[in-house]
């Protein structure tokens, strides 16, 4: 065995050697392409401090929404495909890993045969046994590229699973308001029901004893109809809205109830203050298209490597022998070291075209990444926009709601003295009845507008962990 070391120390110095040619990379260094965006949001008031960083859902200060959040990040479905998205991508990672080392094999073989050298002779046996090694060098730095992209689409698919998780939450809470206001509409249709199967009553009395004329029975049990058509329409969507969430969370449609009403959440969470448009650089769509920006100019340096001869090395070191028992003699010892280079010489431009194929991808990513910048900004801005208007608007409608309220007592006791027809009753109740149902409306707009902006602006941390983690990131 002592002659084979020399060979041995001959191998692994070359190996080495060769390793170390790997020092060229092909293609562009990936840089973050620099966007001109303003300094502030036109509607941000700006000041030192900043909240930005919180579980946002829990400034609603509504423990069902936590509860809902929280079961909603552990069991929905799209959320645990992003997950395995995470491992895919990992996985994948390895793959590429793995191609710029070495690959170590091995081969055995029996054989009994008169056939040698292509000449026929007595029979013979013929045993071996070998370890293999093959390995292309990474000299261009095409692997090392491919393994670059593949750690960018990881982070990209990580990011994912971050924008998968704040689009949840955000969901949960909408449809959260919308369960609430479909319950509130429907609770104000039917007390609007109760109140009008009422006024039919005293009417058809009425109309009875000949004191009222029938146009105005008519018109009473018309109203009292339009309230009832309305009680089956808000029970269907309080149904349908319970379903989705149902899903949402994971589990099959099923009653949610709900234990507050929403008139009641009349605490708003303040608006995150110090909002610089930097802000826009956390958000996970953003970052997961940066990645792949960086993934795909990556792939330009592997095509790029395709142009050029490709080296390979090959070593064997095994022993063989005619006879089992002789394979560990000394003189069974048998290796082999080799080198082959393989490279394009005219192929039409097909590699050239691969090239310029991979920078034209690169320059679609790259759209694609200042496009979801300037949606994000228009996100932002539209959120904005809304939590400041609808504080207005939901004045207004309260104003509204008290002058109808006002309106219908007085049409109802001008009717009672005869002073005005039954009309002028059921336009108030009317207008009450719409006021109602549009405030429950503008109130579930005005909570979702929050929720709007706080996914606009990347969500606030997911977990403890990452809070505690940027909170000393932020002291140092």
């Amino acid at each position: 065995m002592r002659k084979i070391y020399p060979n041995i120390q001959l191998l692994l110095f070359s190996l080495f050697a060769l390793a170390l040619m790997q020092a060229c990379m092909l293609g562009p260094r990936y840089e973050r392409p620099e966007t001109e965006v303003p300094d502030e949001f036109l509607y941000a008031e700006m000041q030192e401090d900043s909240v930005i960083n919180l579980r946002w859902w829990e400034l609603f200060n509504d423990t069902q929404i936590v509860a809902l959040v929280e079961e909603g990040l552990v069991n929905n479905k799209d959320l645990l495909v992003a997950a395995a998205r995470i491992e895919e991508a990992r996985a994948i990672l390895g793959v590429t890993r793995a191609d710029v080392w070495p690959t170590l094999g091995f081969q055995g073989s029996a054989q009994r045969s008169n056939f040698l050298l292509g000449v026929p002779g007595n029979p013979t046996n013929v045993f071996s046994a070998t370890p293999t090694l093959q390995w292309e060098l990474d000299f261009w730095g095409k692997f090392r590229r491919a393994n670059q992209a593949a750690k960018a689409e990881l982070v990209a698919t990580e990011f994912g699973y971050r924008s998968i998780q704040i689009g949840l939450i955000s969901e949960i809470v909408n449809t959260y308001y919308q369960l609430m206001d479909y319950e509130n509409r429907l609770r104000v249709s039917k007390r609007t029901l109760e109140t009008r199967q009422h006024s039919v009553n005293i009417i058809q009395q009425r109309y009875d004893y000949g004191i009222v004329a029938e146009i105005d029975l008519n018109q009473s049990q018309i109203q009292e109809a339009i309230a009832a058509a309305s009680v089956p329409m808000y029970e269907r969507s309080v149904k349908q809205t319970q379903n989705a969430l149902s899903i949402l969370l994971g589990g099959f449609p099923q009653a949610i109830s709900i234990d507050g009403e929403l008139l009641d959440q009349v605490e708003l969470p303040d608006i995150p203050t110090g909002l610089t448009s930097d802000l826009l650089y956390r958000r996970p769509d953003i970052l997961a298209q940066e990645q792949k920006l960086a993934a795909q100019t990556a792939r330009i340096g592997v095509a790029q490597a395709q142009r050029l001869p490709a080296i390979s090395l090959s070593g064997m070191l095994g022993v063989a022998s005619t006879e089992l028992t002789s394979l560990t003699s000394g003189d069974a010892v048998v290796w082999s070291l080799g080198g082959s280079i393989l490279g394009p010489i005219f192929q039409f431009n097909k590699n050239k075209r691969r090239v310029e194929a991979e920078r034209f991808k690169t320059e679609q990513v790259l759209h694609e990444y200042e496009n979801t910048i300037l949606n994000a900004f228009r996100e932002v801005e539209n959120a904005l926009v809304e939590t400041e208007t609808y504080k207005d608007e939901i004045e207004a409608v309260k104003r509204q709601i008290t002058a109808a309220a006002n309106a219908s007592k007085l049409a109802n006791m001008r009717y009672d003295k005869g002073v005005t027809s039954f009309l002028e009753v059921l336009e108030a109740e009317r207008y009450l009845f719409d006021a109602e149902i549009h405030a429950s409306e503008v109130v579930q707009k005005q909570l979702n507008s929050y929720v709007k902006l706080y996914k606009a602006l990347g969500g606030g941390w997911i977990s403890a962990e990452e809070e505690q983690e940027a909170t000393a990131e932020a002291q140092e």
